[in-house]
């Protein structure tokens, strides 16, 4: 394996302490993250209470209508504690795509985070999902850490984006990414999209700094996920541009701490969580509506996203996408339609199996997914204007649900962030193929 190659395999993992060689990921130190200390039941108990956006999203009223019930993730990732209790029953079998031990067991406890997020039953107190229906596979790949004590597999990547293809899995999450672009990965996308699955990805977490593209968010096939916070606005941290297709909610979410799994820390949850969200979001959507393609669940996550009220239509967002997730105005309001089911919303070009798009990736030097020529054609279809507050403000559960209670901050935002002191436009130009 050489050195280029081996720089290209690896990943960041965009959760509490970020990691990454490539991406040159702010490291935030132990001292910024609190630990969640005590006995475990104390230690669950006070991880559901931190769930801030479960209320906000208003995760209860969507329950009653679905839960992700028949949908399989598969997730790309660190691999998955499936022992611990909010994880019992809900974790398929996998593949160890590091070829190591062939185990799918998680080496860092990031995978088992993104899994309770996307599907925990919240037993024992643990994290709940906002997906408990759904299932997931893990996927392994390693880490820098991980290789520099094992001798693994430099494919494990595409050879996890393809294994999640041939299963059937319907959504394939990815809370990982890198800056440079990997042959074997882009026409591992490009079959798995081929095969209709839905794919997410963290764009990643030096928005306040370098803000580079990241892979695989950054292919035409895969969308891109930014993160909010509890006001809605855009997390200072996470990456901003024409690569972005929609955003969830990630800062203040508890995470398992490491690979002991004996305490959970407080920490920003980053793009990765957003990414899970979203993942979370597109399976409540597709349980609901079976007999939809990729392309329908995916039109309707954007046509029903939160957007603010100066948000100029036919526009996209460098910094929110589409918008906030909302999986409750589009399984309980009915905001968004399906449309036709071969054509993607990313590209808006006919596609086979409901995901399939004849564009090809970027180039090897990174090109963008956009050019500078055109505005994103308006949406279609869409029966609100997705300026209300049901899906990621802080909210207070004694408020009984009420928008106006809400507190959602999106107005500014959808026109203009504010990071780093400066003003930035973020009206985008329309991704081609």
């Amino acid at each position: 394996m050489t050195a280029g190659m081996n720089q290209v395999r690896k990943r960041f993992r965009s959760y509490g302490v970020r990691r990454g060689p490539l991406c040159a990921v702010a490291v935030i130190g132990a001292s910024m993250l609190g630990t969640i200390g005590a006995a475990p039941a104390a230690i669950a108990a006070d991880v559901q209470s931190k769930q801030w956006y479960l209320d906000a999203m208003r995760a209860e009223e969507i329950w009653e209508s679905t839960t992700g019930e028949g949908i399989k993730i598969a997730l790309i990732d660190s691999g998955v504690n499936a022992s611990i209790p909010s994880l019992k029953g809900q974790v398929l079998k996998g593949l160890d795509a590091t070829e190591t031990d062939g185990t799918t067991d998680d080496i860092d406890g990031h995978g088992t985070t993104m899994a309770e997020l996307i599907v925990g039953t919240g037993a024992g107190g643990g994290l709940k999902g906002l997906a408990p229906g759904a299932k997931v596979i893990p996927m392994r790949m390693a880490d820098e850490d991980f290789e520099k004590k094992h001798k693994s597999n430099s494919f494990d990547g595409s050879d996890a984006i393809r294994a999640a293809a041939d299963s059937d899995a319907k959504i394939i999450n990815m809370s990982i990414g890198g800056e440079l672009v990997s042959y074997q990965e882009k026409e591992a996308v490009k079959y798995a999209h081929g095969k209709g699955k839905l794919l997410f990805a963290a764009v990643g977490n030096t928005g306040h700094k370098a803000n580079k593209p990241g892979y695989p968010a950054n292919y035409p096939e895969v969308v891109g996920v930014g993160a909010t916070d509890r006001e809605g606005q855009v997390a200072k941290y996470s990456n901003h541009g024409d690569f972005v297709d929609i955003a969830a909610p990630a800062n203040d979410i508890p995470r398992w701490c490491d690979e002991t799994f004996t305490k959970y820390c407080d920490g920003d949850g980053g793009t990765s969580a957003a990414t899970a969200l979203a993942s979370a979001t597109a399976a409540l959507i597709w349980s609901a509506n079976p007999d939809w393609t990729a392309n329908q669940v995916l039109r309707v996550m954007f046509e029903s996203a939160g957007r603010g009220d100066d948000w100029k239509p036919g526009t996209v967002s460098n910094y929110l996408g589409h918008g906030i997730v909302r999986p409750n105005a589009a399984i309980n309001r009915g905001i968004g339609k399906p449309g036709d089911p071969d054509v993607s919303p990313l590209t808006n070009e006919r596609t086979t199996s409901g995901g399939s798009s004849d564009a090809g990736a970027p180039s090897e030097e990174g090109a963008a997914k956009d050019d500078d020529t055109g505005s994103s054609p308006p949406k279609s279809g869409a029966e609100d204007d997705g300026k209300d507050t049901d899906a990621v403000a802080a909210g207070n559960a004694e408020d009984g649900g009420d928008d106006s209670q809400l507190g959602l901050i999106l107005g500014g935002v959808a026109v203009v962030a504010v990071l780093a002191g400066g003003a930035f436009a973020v009206v985008r130009k329309r991704r081609t193929a």
